[in-house]
């Protein structure tokens, strides 16, 4: 129970990654606000709920600062502090820069970059005044390395990277550890645009030892079970750290 009396928020929670996060997190003891545009993600949480953890969804834009402003506020009110938080939520839409619009530009930022922008500002203050936080932005293998045609999505994701140095250097005196997790490719429903480009999930999953040297896709809970590590107090001296989690995607 690595996680006994913690508060955290994890975003994009309805499904995948933030999932089995926010699961992961409960298991260990931490009451969760999962957070979610996607209104599956209450029936998420009440499966969880139902197995004994301690979850409240909490439908979510995290592109948009008022809705942001109610979460912090929801989870404020339910537990009264928050110690973690977990930045997951974003959006894949693939295309070059001669293929996409300035709107699906503008939207990927939003979602994937000012969301963490407008939840660190609004949860770091809280962090702050307890002496103590770990925030986990989640990155990519794509933070490191680019792919054909995701070029939006690939450039926000090197932009988390360097926004969780500049975070985790602006407030480790303060307690406040910042990392950020950069998966190879997970297999999820996230990813089935990105696989459309080169075939569909079938014929990714017919090459993956391509893509990643250990032969297998990354499954969610090797991610959520990365992040459980990051904001355990067994992480306690990491800080401005971009861990891969990737196959083996980046050696070569």
């Amino acid at each position: 129970m690595r996680l006994t009396g913690k508060k955290a928020i994890v975003t994009g929670a309805a499904r995948g990654i933030g999932y089995e996060v926010a699961r992961r997190f409960a298991e260990e003891g931490a009451a969760v606000v999962m957070a979610d545009i996607n209104p599956e993600g209450n029936h998420s949480a009440q499966q969880l709920q139902r197995a004994g953890l301690a979850v409240t969804f909490c439908r979510t834009d995290v592109a948009s600062n008022d809705s942001v402003v109610q979460l912090v506020d929801t989870a404020m009110e339910l537990h009264g502090g928050i110690d973690i938080l977990v930045n997951n939520a974003a959006v894949n839409i693939p295309g070059s820069i001669l293929e996409l619009s300035e709107e699906i530009w503008d939207r990927t930022y939003q979602v994937n970059v000012k969301s963490m922008f407008l939840l660190s500002r609004a949860v770091i203050p809280i962090m702050q005044r307890s002496g103590s936080g770990a925030i986990v932005n989640m990155g990519s293998a794509n933070s490191y390395v680019a792919e054909p045609r995701l070029s939006a999505y690939v450039s926000s994701k090197g932009a988390i990277l360097m926004l969780s140095k500049a975070m985790a250097l602006d407030f480790a005196a303060e307690g406040i550890r910042v990392n950020c997790i950069c998966p190879g490719w997970v297999d999820t429903a996230f990813n089935d645009s990105h696989a459309a480009l080169f075939g569909g999930r079938e014929e990714i999953l017919k090459n993956i030892h391509d893509i990643h040297p250990i032969g297998r896709t990354i499954q969610p809970v090797e991610i959520a079970n990365t992040a459980l590590f990051l904001v355990s107090d067994e992480a306690s001296a990491i800080t401005g750290a971009g861990i891969l989690v990737d196959g083996g995607y980046t050696i070569k």
